[in-house]
């Protein structure tokens, strides 16, 4: 027998490979549950809040290459995926949101969550379809196989992919004379011809350096090796976008930091004596280019990826970067070997801080030195998250993500524990998952905590504890003359409450340098979650480019 709606779904779902189902449990997407229950297949996981589930999918999907899903009910459920989606969509990740409806016979007649369309109640489909590359409503069982391929497509071509579930649908028997159509893995044409491309940076090497800014598609196309070797092709220099620091050795040849809002001056200067700048799998939006564009404006700018950047470039599509680089590769003549390694990078200069706790740099240097092999860093929006891109250098083998498509506070804690589940039993060996945040971002979403306790994941979280949203605090006193602050807070002890609500979780308070190095050395020890609280300065300048202008130019005015 074919089975239910919800049983097919949930069997297609292993064909794909899925390891992890994430959402949380409700009237209208209960059936799902029941079928990943009798289908010993993904594991169904209950996360605290929606957005969060999709967070997790999300995390999931960039760590394992494939497609996260989320599961959700209707009505505020189905309201709490949208930012989560819309991170998704913005970053081009790949997500399936499977999201229940009330029964079709009662939509438009006062159903409880009714999203129908119908009666003046909210439309599902348009919303969502907002924020995802499908959106569609399954109607009829007979529908279902046509609609999960073109979802899972479009997912796989970057960026979620909805299906709208009504109840008495789900519950319904798969027709018997079934066609399955199974959603095939992502295939491409042969990557446009790199030819023209490789002319240019043939020539611009007879003239001078070329360097290359590199994009999170490398991550996502898993294009690492290749653009390595690209580099050592043509003695090339290498950038990354805030996003993208996993992408290439951070103590490589030629790497001369991270670019944009965040990055450091190494690069730039790299940029004044280039005579190309090569961007690849990486659209430059502002945060990737803040302080470059009028270096930019007066060099050659050519670009590979899948969609053209921000900035005018001679572009070619790479929607395959692995097989687009490979092409190019064999369109450039090779330069001579290097083996030296990147130099010490040059941090920007921030004013000093002499408020209470410790300081940004300080705190993040001793997280890279106790960083275990091969370790996952998720860090969070703001100042910390500023601070986390600037300062850490990410270890080889590890994965780190930054949420710059929405910049969505509390986005670290959902992803981190979904690439946990995913990277837990990864073919190189386990991965221990280090999830960086402020305490403003902890309070929008840190209880995720409870899921990493509940299945015993291996993620230590560190929550820079300034009593603030800091970075709004540092707004206030630089653009609105300090006259008063909505963003301080009460104090608050994170690590001794999560200590009382979480008995055995590790989980400790840093107040003095003296006391970082040990807590970090056991928190990343640890076999399962651990929480580690750094309290901080709220009024300590992050390195972020636009707020030390501000500073520069205060400075050199009458």
């Amino acid at each position: 027998m074919p089975g239910r709606v919800v049983d097919y779904l949930v069997d297609m779902i292993a064909e794909l490979g899925i390891t992890h189902l994430f959402g949380v449990d409700g009237a209208n997407i209960e059936d799902v549950y029941d079928a990943i229950f009798d289908a010993n297949g993904p594991v169904g996981i209950v996360a605290k809040h929606e957005f969060s589930a999709a967070t997790m999918a999300d995390g999931y999907a960039r760590s394992t290459g494939g497609v996260g899903v989320v599961v959700a009910t209707s009505g505020g459920g189905a309201m709490n995926l949208v930012a989560g989606l819309a991170e998704s969509y913005t970053s081009r990740v790949p997500v399936l949101a499977l999201i229940g409806q009330p029964p079709t016979g009662l939509e438009g007649h006062g159903a409880f969550q009714d999203s129908s369309g119908l009666a003046e109640s909210i439309d599902a489909t348009a919303l969502f379809a907002t924020v995802s590359r499908y959106c569609a409503r399954v109607e009829d069982p007979a529908e279902l196989p046509e609609r999960f391929a073109a979802a899972v497509a479009a997912a796989k071509e970057g960026g979620p992919a909805v299906l709208l579930l009504p109840k008495d649908v789900q519950q319904r028997s798969m027709p018997a004379d079934l066609v399955p159509r199974t959603a095939s893995a992502r295939t491409t044409d042969r990557p446009p011809s790199t030819g023209a491309l490789g002319d240019e940076l043939t020539a611009a090497r007879r003239t001078g350096k070329i360097v290359i800014i590199a994009g999170d598609q490398v991550a996502r196309d898993d294009a690492r090796a290749e653009l390595a070797e690209l580099v050592a092709a043509l003695d090339a220099s290498i950038g990354l976008a805030p996003d993208a620091k996993d992408v290439y050795p951070n103590t490589g040849p030629g790497y001369c930091g991270v670019a944009g809002s965040m990055g450091h001056a190494e690069l730039i200067e790299a940029l004044r004596s280039a005579s190309a700048c090569l961007l690849v799998g990486t659209r430059l939006p502002v945060t990737a280019r803040a302080g470059l564009d009028a270096l930019l404006t007066e060099l050659p700018v050519l670009s590979i990826g899948v969609l053209p950047p921000y900035p005018a470039a001679r572009h070619v599509d790479g929607p395959d970067l692995a097989a687009s680089i490979a092409d190019l590769l064999t369109r450039i003549d090779t330069a001579p070997a290097r083996g030296e390694a990147a130099a010490h990078l040059t941090p920007m200069p921030v004013p000093p801080a002499d408020g209470p706790g410790l300081r940004y740099r300080a705190v993040v240097e001793a997280i890279q030195r106790e960083l275990p092999s091969g370790a996952d860093i998720f860090a969070d929006a703001g100042n910390t998250g500023a601070a986390v891109v600037h300062y850490l250098r990410v270890p080889e083998g590890g994965r780190f993500v930054v949420a710059l498509g929405m910049g969505g506070m509390g986005y670290a804690f959902g992803a981190g524990i979904g690439s946990a589940f995913a990277r837990r039993h990864a073919a190189d060996g386990p991965h221990r998952t280090i999830v960086i945040a402020g305490d403003g971002s902890f309070y929008m979403h840190g209880m995720e905590l409870h899921t990493a306790v509940e299945h015993d994941l291996p993620v230590t979280f560190v929550v820079f504890n300034n009593n603030a949203h800091a970075m709004c605090v540092t707004r206030e006193q630089l653009y609105y003359r300090d006259r008063y602050s909505f963003n301080r807070f009460r104090t608050a002890r994170l690590g001794p409450g999560i200590a009382a609500m979480f008995p055995g979780l590790p989980s400790r308070t840093v107040a003095e340098p003296a006391e970082l190095a040990e807590a970090l050395r056991d928190s990343v020890a640890a076999t399962g979650p651990a929480f580690l609280e750094i309290l901080c300065d709220p009024d300590e300048i992050p390195p972020f480019l636009p707020f030390l202008s501000t500073i520069d130019a205060s400075r050199s005015t009458p």
